[in-house]
């Protein structure tokens, strides 16, 4: 940056018209940061606050309730060796300082005792302007989907801002490789070479980063040009932090120094038993202290702002000011008082900007690559003083339509061998199927393969603790491994387990736990209402809710090795479980779907789905997609709402939503629709099958 052709009142200027896009430095009382529509902030000192996923909730198991992780792929498809990571760069990331390195550039000598933001003797700017960009939760959604858009679009975006922004620092607060086949498959190499293509400056380690074992985080941290950071996580024999991540970063731009530090949320329990147990997390105070303890070296170190990532959140998409009895569910409000400048945070999933009572930021941007986060700083090199001046989330639809940048295609061709596994077409789905549908099926795949596998053993149910990720459910159509993957990822290994009368009535059978699910088998279903407290029963569940202690199981065998619950539902419709393809699609002429509207009872609609295809001619409602068709006959027909082929995204957030012109071919029920004497037939919340 040059200073000497920034002058105070130019400086001023250029920031108040650079920053008319972005929020204000106080979110004004009423509007939602998020989306622009009216929300009532959370009132400081108030302690509504939802807690996040992850949090620890008595008698669940939280690690794969938070959208969770994992993938090999299963022996049907094909075993693949465990990737190797390549070789990590051979230099550091440039801008990363060395706090010890007597090189480093000394302080200008200038002054500022009036804080004016310019020098007191020659009167040059003495203001370094940071543009921060942090991405939170991405859960590996590397390509284009139904549901969102890819980093394709995404790296386009960021590589302009590196071309127009100041001085840029690109960060990660965690939870970024699990949840999509391509990063599952790869183990999270093919989003760590993305991050370094980037040039990411650091990575929070996030909980969901723990899903397929220390190891694989050590290979990922040979790879990354950039840092893991993480102050807080110990190895449990050493009580040293663990070796593959540090407690901070230093970086440099235009001559200001940026401390960032690190740290994982207290969210331990989300975490698989069978692969922690070779770390903890410090929290709370400890946390608190290592945090100050950090802050105060970089301090020391010159740093002249303090960014904390931190993979922990608020539990509420609400923007606006944040007290300390909400705040402090996950974070200590004393840091606020001059050891952190900004906070960046993740785990929840949230997209809000809140403020504390110190005036310091809190950002958010969601997950799924739904968004980021970015700011604006000033940092006064002569006189230490730092400001956040702008804030503001930017939606994944401020990049969705950009040219696609050839990253990920050149990533997707070197890891081929391994992402080619997920394209494997399992069969055919004839149905929308919730994720509680699929969980409910888990479940009693668990009891019949229990059965069949454990002849030996009278085992009462299956299921367990049992979540599903996004996109939460199963689209009509054919169905791939890549899809079971992104569903259900997690590698569980299936344990046969005893437990005691008591424990499974209260655990299992009359649990309020609504991400517990359980089947029956026919031995099973003969003891319904008749579980003795204190005998011994046998149950087959997997190994998140069998190393979860508070359920009290005694692992007895283990289920095939490799085997999961995403491979016992690839068999499953590989036997035709969820129905086959219709032999065609019967589409229903406008002029009749009128016909059947007109015969229904005023505000009724019919139970049947039609298939209907015509040309969009106009849209009058962008939410949700209101619009009319046309046969091309001069007929139309009025349709309420267009979501996805699945039915559960809607038109505002559909990545290529169907515009006046598409040719598409919808399906719904009829609804005849009487108000104030008018009837219209339409088409209720269709589902978009094709597009033209």
């Amino acid at each position: 940056m040059n200073r000497k052709i920034l002058p105070l009142l130019l400086a001023i200027l250029l920031l108040l018209t650079s920053c008319t896009h972005m929020l204000p430095l106080i979110p004004p009382s009423g509007v939602d940061t998020n989306m622009g529509t009216t929300i009532t902030p959370t009132p400081p000192d108030s302690g509504d606050v939802t807690a996040p996923d992850g949090d620890t909730v008595p008698d669940t198991p939280d690690t794969n309730s938070e959208t969770k992780p994992d993938t090999n792929p299963q022996p049907p498809v094909g075993t693949l060796p465990p990737p190797q990571p390549p070789t990590a760069p051979a230099e550091t990331s440039e801008g990363i300082l060395d706090p010890e390195d007597p090189d480093l550039p000394a302080e200008d000598d200038h002054t500022d005792e009036n804080n004016d933001g310019a020098c007191d003797d020659c009167g040059i700017s003495v203001v370094i302007l940071l543009d921060l960009f942090a991405i939170n939760d991405l859960h590996g959604k590397f390509c284009d989907s139904d549901a969102q858009v890819g980093v394709d679009e995404l790296t386009t975006y960021l590589k302009n801002a590196y071309e127009t922004e100041d001085h840029v620092i690109l960060l990660s607060s965690g939870d970024m490789w699990q949840g999509s086949s391509e990063s599952n498959l790869t183990k999270g190499f093919i989003i760590t070479e993305w991050m370094n293509h980037l040039d990411f400056v650091s990575m929070t380690l996030g909980n969901h980063e723990y899903d397929w074992g220390e190891t694989y985080v050590e290979q990922n941290a040979t790879l990354a040009g950039f840092p893991f950071l993480a102050i807080n996580i110990y190895d449990s024999d050493t009580h040293e932090q663990v070796s593959y991540c540090q407690s901070s970063v230093l970086v440099q731009r235009g001559g200001a120094r940026i401390g960032i530090i690190g740290a994982m949320g207290d969210c331990y329990s989300s975490i698989s038993g069978e692969v922690s147990d070779g770390f903890y997390f410090k929290t709370g105070r400890d946390l608190t202290d290592l945090v100050k303890a950090e802050s105060q070296k970089l301090r020391e170190a010159g740093a002249d702002f303090i960014i904390y990532s931190v993979h922990d959140g608020y539990g509420s998409s609400n923007s606006g000011s944040i007290g300390d009895s909400a705040l402090s569910a996950y974070y200590d409000p004393i840091l606020s008082e001059g050891y952190v400048d900004i906070v960046f945070e993740g785990h929840s999933h949230q997209r809000y900007i809140l403020t504390d009572g110190d005036g310091v930021y809190h950002l958010q941007g969601g997950g799924d690559n739904k968004g980021i986060c970015h700011a604006e700083a000033a940092i006064n090199f002569a006189n230490g003083q730092s400001t956040v001046t702008a804030a503001e989330l930017i939606h994944s639809s401020a990049y969705a339509d950009l040219p696609d940048d050839p990253i990920v295609d050149t990533l997707m061709e070197k890891y081929k061998d391994q992402v080619s596994a997920g394209d494997a077409v399992l069969g055919y789905n004839d149905s929308y199927r919730t994720g509680d549908y699929l969980r409910q099926l888990v479940a009693d795949l668990y009891a019949k393969v229990g059965a069949e596998a454990f002849p030996d053993y009278d085992i009462v149910l299956g299921g367990g603790f049992l979540s599903v990720r996004s996109p939460y459910n199963l689209a009509v159509g054919e169905v791939t491994y890549s899809q079971l993957q992104m569903l259900m990822p997690f590698d569980n290994t299936l344990v046969l387990c005893s437990v005691k009368g008591s424990d499974l009535k209260k655990k299992f059978i009359n649990t309020t736990n609504s991400n517990y699910f359980i089947g029956y088998t026919d031995y099973g279903s003969s003891l319904r209402g008749q579980i003795n407290s204190n005998a011994t029963y046998y149950i087959l569940v997997d190994t998140y809710t069998s190393t979860y202690a508070p359920n009290n199981l005694t692992e007895v065998a283990r289920y095939t090795e490799g085997v999961y619950a995403r491979d016992l539902l690839a068999d499953y419709i590989r036997a035709g479980g969820l129905g086959s393809r219709p032999s065609a699609i019967t589409y229903t002429a406008i002029p009749d779907i009128h016909k059947i509207g007109n015969a229904l009872a005023d505000n009724a609609q019919t139970n049947e789905s039609y298939y209907v295809c015509g040309t969009v001619v106009s849209v009058t409602n962008t939410t949700y997609g209101n619009l009319t068709i046309d046969d091309g006959k001069g007929n139309t027909l009025y349709v309420y709402g267009v979501y996805d082929k699945t039915g559960s995204i809607r038109y505002d957030g559909l990545a290529d939503p169907p515009r006046v012109g598409d040719t598409v071919v919808l399906c719904g029920p009829v609804k005849k629709y009487v108000a104030g004497g008018t009837v219209t037939v339409e088409l209720m919340r269709a589902r978009l099958v094709e597009k033209e």
